[in-house]
Order: C-alpha cells, then structure tokens, then sequence
C-alpha cells in the first residue's frame, strides 16, 4: 500500500489514516498557518453534521465521533505545526462480516483489495466510508482558514433517488434548510417527498442513489493554474476519495453537451466596478481559474452497495457461485450522509489551492 495515496494537497496537506475496524480514522494537517482560530467545538460540529442521527434512513451503527485532537491546536488556536485529530471507533461489529471470508460483496472492493492485498479488510477497512470522518475534520480546519478571507463552502442534496430538488437554489435557503431535515436538502417540502423514496427502497431491502450539490462563494477571480492544476483538477480527484462517488460536473455539465454556444457562453457585464456573468453555465471556473462567480459543481453518488436482498458472488477459494445475504447496519442512501463530506472536501480542495495562489503572489 502506497502511503501517498492517503495525501492529498500541496500546501494545505492532509494524510487520512486508520480504518473502519481498527482502533480509529483520524487525519493529519500540515501547512496550516500558525494562529488561525479554531475551536474543537467548531470541528465537533461539523463532525456531528456527518452522524446519522435518530432517522429511520440511515445506518444503525451509531459511533460518538468525539473528537481528540492530539497537537497542532492549542487554546483555540493553531500553533503552526502539524495538526493531528482522530476518532475512536467504538461501535464497530466485525462478527457480522466474518461470512464473508471468501465470498466478496457485489459493489463494494472486496474483490479488487482482495486481487491487489491478498485478502478483504473487515467492514471494507480504508476503502469504508467510515474514512471520510477525516475528511471532514480537515474541511472544519479548512472551512476556518477560508471564512477568515470571505469564501464559504456549501452543499445540500440536490436528487435522492427519482426526487429532485428543481430550479434556483438561493444560498441562503441552503444555509437555512439543509441540515434541519434528514436528507440534508434545502427544500423542507421536498425533504420529505425524498425520505419517502429513501424509505421504499429500505422497506424493500434495497437502497437508492443520490446527488449532491456543492457551492463556493466568495473566490476571487483569477486564483487557481491552468491544465493539470485547475480548480476543476483538484476538487475532482478529491472528490473520487469519498466513496460511492461516481460522477462529478461543474456549472451546466452534462447539459452543456445539448446546448448552444450562444446559449451556454456566460455573458459579461459590470456591476459596481466587477466583472460578473449574467449566467453561470461555466461553474465559476474558465481555464481551470475562477472567474469570481460562485464554483458550482455536483456529484453523484452510487446506492449503498450493502443491502439485505439476496445477492450473487463467487467463493474465491473454490470458484464457485455461490448465494449471499449482507448483515450489519448501513445507510440506504449514502448521499445523505455525503452532504456534509463534500462540504467539507471543498473546502480542503481550497484552502490548498487559495495557499498556493497567495504563495506565488508573495513570490511575484
């Protein structure tokens, strides 16, 4: 196993470590400037944001996620040098994966870390979705160090299923909604129309997919690099460490590929002395820079791999098909509980990328 492949960021750094099973998840942090205030509170908030709560629409597995932060915040403050939070996994049950042994669950990577490893981890080990609570202990850091110069990440469930949350979404509506309902989507009204088609699949021992759509404000146009190191880029591999994401577009997206160029083509003007868009169809971003209108991008996330309707595998001792039944607690829907990981991820995305750019100014 590659260590690299748990970093991500240049300048804004995080290294995820443990796993599902194991003692705990936790993150490191270098890079962060020394002095930014922080609390744990602040950290524990956004962590509790990723807890299921008491919903019947999500996991049973109920893990406390208190935080422990082991150096690099001292009085609310950082002190400059690496950053180390963790987790305690508490709830976990691995008896009720012991079956498995030889028999890999449809769409979950136990047969490929089987191919490359030599066996499958309990609970999916690094590959579980357990591991983006590091991911948001980084994001509360990040979202700190981006708030002290105006730009704030968003997010709210966008489609759960077949129900989708149609038409303008303003930001304040977001702020407002998305995490006071148990989808975490901005429209209280369509909020239950979406539990309602998380609970069917439930009831039916399947479960359901989802969107996720995430918004930053508040960049100023002209931060980020061209090709291999635009915005795009770096939120993009970023967001393929969350799993269960299967697709990312920004601003129109794939809608773009229906549309006309006089159409999809983002028209200037000028309003108080800025340069602003009367649409947004790019995303905020032009040639991997920030065009200083709010970076818009969505991600889909695949159904919940684990569910209780009988499913086909291979035994990969004798090669023979065999029948499987999955045990355990897991969420019927995974975007639900992205929500507030893909916040959080963005903001990591930034904090790394607004570093850099402040850094080559400096230089310049």
């Amino acid at each position: 196993m590659s260590d690299g492949s748990f970093s991500f960021g240049s300048k804004f750094r995080i290294t995820v470590f443990g796993s599902s099973h194991g003692p705990s998840v936790g993150v490191e942090i270098e890079g962060c400037p020394k002095g930014l205030g922080i609390s744990e509170g602040e950290i524990q908030q956004e962590l509790d944001r990723r807890r299921p709560g008491s919903s019947s629409i999500v996991s049973g597995r109920k893990e406390e996620d208190k935080l422990i932060v082991e150096g690099g915040i001292k009085g609310g403050k950082t002190t400059g040098e690496k950053i180390r939070m963790l987790v305690e996994n508490k709830d976990a049950r691995p008896q009720h994966y012991a079956a498995f042994g030889k028999t890999p669950r449809p769409g979950h990577a136990d047969f490929t870390s089987s191919a490359k490893y030599g066996k499958m981890e309990s609970g999916g080990g690094f590959f579980s979705g357990r591991m983006t609570a590091a991911l948001v202990m980084a994001g509360a850091v990040a979202k700190k160090l981006l708030l002290a110069r105006g730009i704030r990440t968003i997010a709210f469930a966008r489609q759960i299923g077949g129900v989708k949350l149609e038409g303008e979404v303003p930001d304040q509506m977001i702020l407002d909604n998305a995490y006071k309902n148990d989808v975490h989507t901005a429209d209280m009204a369509v909020a239950k129309k979406m539990a309602a088609a998380v609970e069917k699949a439930k009831g039916a021992g399947d479960s359901i997919g989802g969107i996720v759509e995430c918004r930053i404000t508040g960049v100023p146009a002209g931060v980020g690099e061209p090709m291999f190191g635009s915005i795009e880029s770096s939120i993009s591999q970023a967001i393929f460490a969350i799993p269960a994401a299967k697709g990312i577009e920004f601003g129109a997206g794939f809608a773009a590929a229906g549309m006309l160029g006089s159409v999809h083509n983002d028209a200037f003007y000028s309003e108080a002395g800025q340069v602003r868009t009367r649409t947004n169809h790019a995303g905020g971003i032009l040639g991997g820079l920030s065009s200083g209108m709010p970076i818009v991008f969505r991600v889909a996330f695949k159904p919940t791999a684990s569910i209780l309707m009988e499913q086909e595998t291979v035994n990969l001792q004798t090669r023979r098909q065999e029948k499987l039944r999955i045990r355990g607690r897991h969420d019927p829907c995974i975007a639900i509980r992205a929500v507030p990981v893909v916040e959080n991820v963005a903001a990591v995305c930034m904090a790394d990328i607004l570093l850099g750019n402040e850094e080559g100014e400096h230089e310049a």
